[in-house]
Parts: structure tokens; sequence; C-alpha cells
């Protein structure tokens, strides 16, 4: 009898099992891969990202494996998507996308069932595969291509802060396309009427496989709401929203998000956006704005392959008139310091515009920029997801260092009305 028991599959499934009984599943929250082999006698997995490329790039992958052998290593051997995006760079497409997005040099797992995630070992190049080893702890583990932050965590993520104290209310933003609630922690400590305070929005995840930009935003809100005297600062002199997970639907459902038809949620951002959740962020943004009071807004997001320091991207600098300029680089200025002394962090900003995507004006810093007040601040901020630091608590010392920053550079302006 042979001790080689080997699965085939083509197409994406929810679970994948052998004879004896090595599964992968991804039947879950958030959860995404294609099998293409999965073998008994070496305790190894062929796989690439699932996903619908009609929602997104497919780069993103996270299943779970059981059924396994603890005292034998687990092998996975990843490969890029065969799925073709229709469109690239607001362009009709017609190649797949280049393997470098779903090959992370350091794999993500979790003995746990997701409550605490780490880094494997670097993988191993092998022509156009990543192969990654994994010593398993157990009879199965999850694996993911960065520490998943799904919707389910931004929901606790925002009631547990929320459930801290009376000035912090978990609210809904909206319903999603698929209904979906997207949640929302509004935070405003004290007696100050709004219409004295500055205003801040916040938000991630407009690209559903950058999971890295939710542990961003959860360190931000979570030192919000710490014992720093600073933060209490930023409470008391604040309105303050965040928002974990913008493309809640795809991410949801395991699928990339970035250039999905009819078009991603960072190229919504029009007089007419086709996601509800765009059009809600408009709406109370503009609200700020007509109050006088848009003073910060920052998207958060994860960058290329190849990006090793986090950095901005921001309006051209031809493009931006004063105030606005001057205060945008000031409060860049200050995010540099803060954010350079926990994470690698280049010293200045790139820039989008005209020569970034033929649909620049319909992306939320753009928009924000265009659409509020003279002295706005409004930027993407891109945390790098293929280094070792892109650790859960990497990210959210970034997101607490950004807080810092918010509040440092708000310090240094007037209060509205006062």
């Amino acid at each position: 009898m042979s001790c080689s028991f080997i699965v085939y599959i083509f197409a994406v499934t929810a679970v994948v099992s052998t004879a004896h009984g090595l599964t992968v599943e991804s039947d879950f929250e958030g959860a995404s891969v294609k099998v293409i082999e999965a073998r008994d006698d070496t305790q190894t997995i062929r796989f690439m990202p699932g996903g619908d490329p009609r929602r997104g790039w497919p780069c993103w992958w996270f299943f779970r494996v059981s059924g396994l052998d603890a005292g034998r290593p687990l092998t996975l051997e990843l490969q890029g998507s065969d799925g073709i995006p229709p469109q690239a760079n607001g362009e009709p497409n017609t190649k797949p996308l280049s393997p470098v997005w779903a090959m992370p040099l350091r794999a993500t797992v979790s003995f746990d069932g997701g409550r605490e995630w780490r880094h494997t070992e670097p993988g191993r190049k092998d022509g156009a595969r990543m192969i990654y080893q994994i010593k398993p702890q157990g009879a199965s583990l999850l694996v993911a291509w960065g520490p998943p932050f799904t919707p389910s965590r931004a929901s606790e993520v925002v009631h547990v802060l929320a459930s801290k104290a009376a000035y912090a209310e978990e609210v809904e933003l909206c319903k999603s396309r698929e209904g979906r609630t997207v949640p929302l922690l509004r935070i405003c400590e004290g007696d100050r009427t709004e219409a004295r305070r500055f205003g801040l929005w916040v938000q991630a995840r407009q690209h559903a496989w950058e999971s890295g930009a939710s542990w961003v935003c959860a360190g931000f809100a979570e030192w919000v709401m710490g014992d720093d005297p600073a933060a209490q600062w930023l409470r008391q002199h604040a309105e303050i929203f965040i928002v974990p997970i913008m493309d809640i639907d795809n991410t949801a459902t395991g699928n990339g998000g970035k250039e999905g038809l009819p078009q991603d949620h960072n190229r919504d951002w029009s007089e007419k956006p086709n996601w509800n959740e765009v059009a809600a962020a408009q709406r109370q943004i503009a609200d700020l704005a007509r109050e006088e009071r848009m003073d910060v807004f920052l998207d958060l997001h994860n960058p290329g392959a190849g990006d090793k320091q986090a950095f901005f991207y921001a309006l051209p600098e031809d493009l931006v008139k004063e105030p606005m300029l001057t205060r945008r680089n000031r409060f860049i200025e200050i995010a540099t310091a803060e954010i350079g002394g926990v994470f690698p962090m280049m010293g200045k900003p790139k820039y989008d515009g005209p020569k970034y995507h033929p649909l620049w004006r319909q992306m939320s810093g753009t928009w924000v920029s265009m659409n509020s007040n003279p002295h706005t601040v409004g930027l993407c901020l891109e945390t790098p997801w293929n280094i070792e630091q892109a650790t859960t608590e990497g990210y959210k010392s970034v997101g607490a260092a950004l807080a810092k920053a918010v509040q440092k550079y708000l310090a240094e302006r007037p209060l509205h009305g006062g």
C-alpha cells in the first residue's frame, strides 16, 4: 500500500482533505486559498491565493491546516495566482498579477486559533515558488499572508474600546452593499462643544488584502483610549472618528479589493461613489468641513513588496495651496520623527497625483484635500508588510506613534472658536 496520498484541486474550495486526514479549510471569515496539491507522506501543501480576481488583486491567502503530525514539519509551497484581474492602474488587463504581491518573505502563523500571530522563519525562493517550513505545535494551525484582521475583530476592537469609557461610542458607519455593519469608533471626552473641537478622521483597509493597515489603526485607537496625558488632551480637544476596515465585504470574503470591479474603494471618491462606505465617510467628512474643522484625515495602507520603510503619500506640492502645504509639511515632520523612533520610516513623502493613477482625483487623500478646508491635512500612510517588523505589535507601534504625532501637531494650533 502506498504511503503517499495526493489530492489535486484546481478550483477554490472550502475544505480539502487527504486520505489520512491532512485537511485544508477556508470556510471561515476572511479565509482564501486555492489548493493545488496536498500530500500526507511529506506533509506538504502546494497552493496559491484564492479570491475572485474581479473582486480585486488575488494576493491574499489565509487558511487552516488540521490533521497535522506535530512531530514533522509542515511544508507550504506557494505560487502566484493564475487568476487574471480585469484591470490594472485603471486600464484593461490580460495578465496574472505579479506573484511578488502574494509572497511575503515570512508567512504569518497562529497556533492558538488566531489569538496570537507570529512570523515563520524566512521562506526560500525556488523558481516561481516560495517555500515555507513550519514546525507545528499541535494537530492544527492557521497560516496567512500577514496577520489577519477580520470584520469580527474590527467589531470586537471597537466594542471593547467603546466599553471602557462613556466618552467613546460604538457606531455603525453604514451597512455595506452585502449588508455587513461597518464599525466606527467615535471618541469625544469632556464638555467642550463639538464646534470648538478639532476634527480627526482615521480609516484603514480601503484595500482588503492590506491587513497590516487595520493593525496600525488598532494601535492608533488603543493609544488614544489610553492613560497617557497626551491622549487625554487629544480626547478632550478633538472629535475623533476611527474606521478599522472600509472594504468590509472583500475583507470578510477573502478577496483582494484593490482594482476590483467596478473600481476599488480608493478610486471611488467621486460625486457618486459606488461603495456605501465611501459615501458615508464623505458625508461625515463634508459635515466637518462645513464646520471648518476638518483638521486631519489619515488613510492607512500597506505598500508594495519592495518597500522597506513606512512613508506618506501626498498630493504633489504644486497642487497644494497655503496654508495647507505648510500645515501638511509640519505634520509630516512631526509624524516622521515619531514613527521613525519605533519603525523604519522614510524622511520625505512620496507623491501621487496625475502621474500616479488616471483616477487620482477619486482617491481619498485627493478628495479630502480638495473638498475640505484650507488648513486640512489629508494624507495616506503606507506601512510596509515585507519586513521583519511587520508584526501585530510592530504595526500597532506605528499606530500609537501616529496618534502621538496628531496630538503634538494639534497642540501647536489654536482651538476652533477660541
